[in-house]
């Protein structure tokens, strides 16, 4: 290949292929506490030991899923479940963490962990263009991504799943 900027358009190509690759592998290997994106609402009721208010369900534009959300705020936890029909099979598609919740991330954080630990944990994915040094750390993406909301240095809110769409 002679012509330089079809080889920069390869290497482009190439080059987001492979992060959105790595994204990828962090939504699925990443786990808060025992959840983990995907699992069915059949395998995560039992694994939440408060008491669960469940909103209603809502067909969401963004995505056409229909979505729910449960609340436990005795753990410190807010989840999204989705299905492609209003009566359906829903999976978990996004986990917020905050006080007084003890679970921690694949890596070992938690609420209460500091700035530097996360960075030490989740430094190589680190999404620095959508990361704001002292207040948000995003590793992957906003459209799939583990992020760390911070207050005085420290985690204060933990999610994982598309922040945006």
């Amino acid at each position: 290949m002679r012509n330089p900027t079809l080889v920069a358009l390869l290497v482009s190509v190439v080059w987001n292929l492979a992060l959105a690759a790595d994204d990828f592998a962090l939504l699925k290997e990443e786990r808060i506490g025992p959840l983990r994106l995907d699992l069915p609402a059949s395998e995560v009721k039992p694994l939440i030991t408060c008491p669960v208010q469940r909103g209603p369900v809502e067909l969401w534009g963004a995505d056409g899923d229909y979505h729910q959300a449960w609340t436990a705020p005795a753990c410190g936890l807010t989840l999204d479940l989705s299905a492609t029909e209003s009566s359906g099979s829903q999976t978990l598609t996004a986990i917020t963490l905050t006080r007084p919740s003890s679970w921690k991330t694949r890596r070992g954080i938690g609420i209460g962990s500091t700035e530097a630990e996360v960075m030490t944990a989740y430094g190589r994915d680190r999404n620095a263009e959508e990361s704001q040094v002292g207040s948000l750390f995003v590793a992957g993406s906003v459209y799939g991504g583990l992020l760390f909301t911070f207050a005085a240095g420290r985690v204060v809110q933990i999610f994982l799943g598309a922040a945006a769409e």
